[in-house]
């Protein structure tokens, strides 16, 4: 498939197909599916599968025995026990190994004279740069990680390669297209954000089973087994919450020492001192409380030995698979204690039972991990005490408890998939490759999947037209409200730019300041942008980014160019803004300088509207609800390719 930046389409029977500006005809959809001429285009070909999960197994077989020859695919991942029951190309033999060099070898047996290479690595990495995405006519994706998504959204905007994305959540699914300059972009649509938690309401007043799921795995997981300095557990509350701090500061004071294992102490003996010191002693703690309760029912302490398990005791009898000889380095203590229905939700008792056990089983058969272990939701132990845990903390609470499968969804932000809706969005997706390959590009549609009670499975539109107001394929402004006396460079850089935009080496410049990331940098430049990123915003040279400062965003990786309009508040909510910053509202169109006074107010509402950027696996079911099926016509749109002055 020939890429040329004049990309034309057309719809005309296949006895009149013209040439439009590039090395190959335009073939009318959809007669050009059953012609001899795609046909040959689709064997010629290279495309790029990214993933090999559950939409890339199906892409690839459906790749292959569409008659696709030339396929190059990518996946960090290894194969897992769970992947099984719906990653087809996957057996019980290969759990452990690469999924993409798996798949690859399983497809090729399907059709020996495919010419396939396998990458096992991450799509951020070096390798996988413009050049090597402008290798391929089109690359396909199917990934679950917003932040990967984004990338290859950028890479292929830069390389002028087309995307078509796809993604799916349970019975949900959509495939789009995406052409530089004549169709949206994958980030034009803002993505539902991950939901994030004001840290006192975690510690002090949870009313959500989540609350007491992020609990348990950001601030209680760490502090027992990881890096104690990562849990905000005991942080002192905020100004203006009503707590009294001195008093908290008083009564953690021997915290960091309470939570390490006492020499000599055994590991039934330590998760017992942690459960009373956690589930009576904190919890007691937070009723003396008193401002806290006022509109809220205070939390009840709990008894550690009215929640004994009739076998589990002092003095008691082991359970049986313990008496039976199960070493203490067993990987699950739900085996031990007999619980195997991942569905059922525990009792106060079995949860006492799975957390004492839990701790006891990390200590004793996995000691080389503290102080460095993190959370990971396909280690069975680590979400056996996770949901323990929260448990517990839900019955101090009041708050409802959940079962073992719901806590791991929930700690992991995992969507289930359906295999049958992944077979179904990697035929989509083929079907909008050939398209691209026909070159019939008034025909790419935007594909919605949906189980409603309409008749019709399958809704479409067509590919939209690029958004102006889009930061990645369009030079957008958007307003960042945050306070510039306290805000640094470096929080800028890691808060914003690389957290919510996911830029990768981000250059900056307001006025005579700069700053840039990247290679070719000299020493002296190195070390001056280090210095920068310890001032505040207001501090920095030239006079500072401060009210009504345009900053202007690039990144020299990645297709991404913005202008954030900077206003400062000194006020903030940090129940409502936890992050310490807002980016809000409608993007409007790039204004000149002069004029930004006209274009926002004074001082930003704290009740406007946020850009909501994702860690989601998909978004899927937000997005498709969010846009209207209707059909709008794709139009060429221009890009502003312009580059800042180097100072």
């Amino acid at each position: 498939m020939g890429r040329d930046k004049t990309l034309s389409s057309g719809t005309a029977p296949p006895d009149t197909l013209h040439t439009a500006g590039s090395s190959q005809d335009v073939l009318a959809w959809p007669w050009a599916a059953t012609g001899e001429e795609l046909k040959q285009r689709v064997q010629d070909v290279k495309v790029l599968a990214v993933g090999a999960g559950g939409i890339g197994c199906e892409l690839l077989k459906t790749l292959v025995m569409s008659g696709f020859k030339h396929i190059e695919v990518v996946d960090l991942d290894t194969i897992e026990t769970s992947n099984l029951n719906r990653q087809f190309l996957f057996r019980k033999r290969h759990v452990g190994k690469s999924k993409a060099l798996v798949a690859a070898e399983a497809v090729k047996q399907m059709r020996p004279d495919i010419d396939i290479t396998a990458y096992q690595g991450n799509v951020n990495e070096s390798r996988f740069d413009v050049d090597f995405f402008r290798r391929f006519d089109c690359v396909l994706n199917g990934l679950d990680n917003l932040e990967a998504r984004r990338h290859i959204n950028r890479l292929c905007l830069a390389a002028e390669v087309p995307l078509v994305e796809s993604g799916t959540a349970g019975y949900l699914g959509q495939v789009s297209v995406h052409i530089k300059g004549r169709t949206e972009c994958f980030e034009c649509q803002p993505k539902p954000t991950s939901k994030t938690f004001p840290v006192c309401t975690l510690r002090n007043t949870p009313d959500k089973p989540i609350h007491c799921v992020v609990w348990a795995k950001e601030m209680l997981f760490p502090l027992l087994f990881g890096a104690p300095e990562a849990s905000d557990l005991h942080e002192a509350p905020p100004a203006g919450s009503g707590i009294d701090a001195a008093a908290v500061t008083r009564n953690i004071a021997d915290d960091p020492s309470c939570y390490q294992r006492a020499e000599g102490e055994s590991s039934t003996h330590f998760a017992e001192r942690m459960f009373r010191h956690l589930y009576c002693t904190k919890i007691n703690e937070l009723r003396n409380m008193e401002d806290l309760w006022r509109s809220r029912r205070p939390p009840q302490a709990l008894d550690l030995d009215a929640l004994r398990m009739p076998a589990y005791g002092d003095g008691g009898d082991q359970p049986a698979a313990i008496e039976a000889g199960v070493p203490a380095t067993a990987s699950s203590a739900c085996k031990e204690l007999g619980l195997s229905d991942a569905h059922s939700v525990w009792n106060d008792q079995q949860n006492a039972a799975v957390f004492l056990r839990a701790v006891a089983l990390f200590l004793d058969g996995r000691s080389h991990e503290l102080g460095s272990a993190q959370f990971d939701k396909d280690d069975l132990l680590a979400v056996e005490l996770v949901t323990a845990a929260a448990n517990l903390r839900a019955t101090c609470f009041g708050i409802s408890r959940q079962s073992l499968f719901e806590t791991k969804g929930m700690a992991g932000n995992i969507i289930h998939a359906i295999a049958t809706t992944n077979a179904i969005v990697s035929g989509l997706i083929v079907v909008e490759a050939m398209k691209l390959l026909a070159r019939s590009f008034a025909s790419c549609q935007t594909s919605f999947l949906q189980v409603s009670g309409s008749k019709r499975l399958v809704s479409r539109m067509s590919a939209p037209e690029p958004s102006a107001a889009c930061m990645v394929c369009s030079t957008a402004q958007a307003r960042l409200v945050l306070n510039a006396n306290k805000m640094s460079l470096q929080q800028l850089v890691d808060k914003v730019l690389k957290g919510r935009l996911a830029l990768i080496a981000p250059s900056l410049w307001c006025g005579t300041f700069s700053y840039e990331e990247g290679e070719g940098l000299e020493e002296d430049e190195i070390t001056r942008n280090r210095k920068l990123l310890l001032l505040p915003l207001a501090q920095l040279p030239g006079g500072g980014v401060v009210h009504n400062s345009i900053l202007h965003v690039d990144d020299q990786e990645q297709c991404f160019k913005a202008q954030l309009i900077i206003t400062h508040r000194e006020d903030w909510d940090d129940e409502q803004h936890p992050e310490g910053f807002y980016l809000g509202g409608d993007l409007p169109p790039a204004l000149t300088e002069p004029s930004v006074e006209a274009a926002i107010s004074e001082t930003a509402s704290p009740n406007e509207d946020v850009v909501s950027l994702t860690s989601d696996d998909d978004g899927v079911a937000a997005e498709a609800a969010a846009r209207p099926v209707a059909k709008r016509k794709a139009i060429e749109g221009n890009t502003d390719s312009s580059k800042r002055p180097r100072t």
